[in-house]
């Protein structure tokens, strides 16, 4: 039975890909601080070792543990993907979880290995702030080319934006809580705006795919195969929960006029963001369909109760735009 180590493991991304890889017949340990709970304690096939990554010991304990497989769920810095690479040096596959904000062109649909990847300053590469995300990730995947030029099976997956049960950002969240609780919902612009989401499950399908299959010095793409403009992707949410709405674009003008940012409204972009994803596919990964997905990720957050996101805009500024346009 082969041994993967997830680095992270207990929220989110990282939860998905330990019960993708116990569903492949792995043995796993969760590396992390423990600064979380664990929802693998009583699965006889899920160590934890608690440690902190950027302290170099704990790395080289963990990688002394010799795994078969390590995925990276938490390098937001190059030099975590460089300490990790060097301390995992000798496994059959390293697998970096990047993203598709490391590209730095606006081109549909964006292509690993053709589209411009963001470049990374080094005062860049060591802040922590959301605006530094993609620049961070982007040379995080050279970090990773760089490593497999030295002979590491490292690669590279990127995903786009990330939905599914247990997500913490309150994304997906917003728009069960705006068709569950109100009759009619805006969506800024003409309601064509186009951001290729993922659900977790399939990231995690998706790491365990390169793991497996991928080549070293290799990035992969991953998004849902069904993509949704927003005005459909809210009416798809709706279906979900059973209820019915009217999904109303709002012009930027009249959202201004209201005090509503439409860039702070999720999963709204004023540029179409999508990923090829023809390379992963290659390699015989088989995505769950969006609409299983969103149906499932909707259940959960109706059964728990939506928590939407802190930044997306107030209730009331946006009934205030939706009078704008009539009743």
């Amino acid at each position: 039975m082969s041994h993967a180590l997830v680095v992270g493991g207990t929220r989110f991304i990282g939860r998905a890909t330990v019960e993708e890889l116990l569903a492949g017949g792995y043995e796993v340990t969760v590396f992390n601080r423990g600064s979380h709970d664990n929802p693998f304690t009583a699965h006889d096939r899920v160590d934890h070792l608690r440690g902190d990554r950027t302290v170099s010991d704990d790395l080289e304990m963990a990688a002394a543990l010799d795994p078969d497989v390590v995925v990276d769920c938490v390098a937001y810095k190059p030099q975590a993907v460089r300490a990790a690479t060097a301390a995992f040096a000798d496994v059959d596959a390293y697998v970096y979880v990047s993203s598709g904000g490391a590209y730095g062109a606006e081109e549909v649909p964006k292509r690993e290995g053709r589209t411009a990847l963001e470049p990374c300053t080094e005062t860049q590469a060591t802040d922590g702030s959301p605006g530094t995300y993609g620049p961070r990730k982007a040379a995080g995947d050279r970090a990773v080319f760089a490593a497999a030029e030295r002979g590491v099976n490292a690669m590279s997956v990127r995903p786009t934006v990330v939905y599914g049960a247990h997500d913490y950002t309150g994304r997906f969240d917003y728009w069960v809580d705006r068709v569950c609780e109100q009759d009619r919902v805006l969506v800024p612009g003409d309601g064509d705006s186009l951001w290729h989401l993922v659900a977790a499950e399939n990231v995690a399908r998706a790491l365990r795919t390169v793991a497996e299959a991928g080549q070293p010095g290799t990035a992969y793409n991953v998004g849902d195969r069904r993509l949704y403009p927003l005005e459909e992707f809210v009416g798809v949410v709706a279906d979900a929960a059973g209820v019915a709405v009217d999904v109303v674009p709002v012009s930027p003008g009249e959202l201004d006029a209201a005090g509503v940012d439409p860039d702070a409204v999720p999963f709204y972009r004023r540029y179409p963001h999508v990923l090829d994803t023809g390379r992963l596919a290659s390699l015989g990964w088989e995505p769950v369909e969006a609409a299983t997905a969103i149906r499932e990720t909707v259940e959960a957050a109706v059964e728990s109760g939506p928590d939407p996101t802190g930044g997306a805009p107030d209730r009331a500024d946006e009934q205030r735009a939706l009078r704008t346009v009539g009743e």
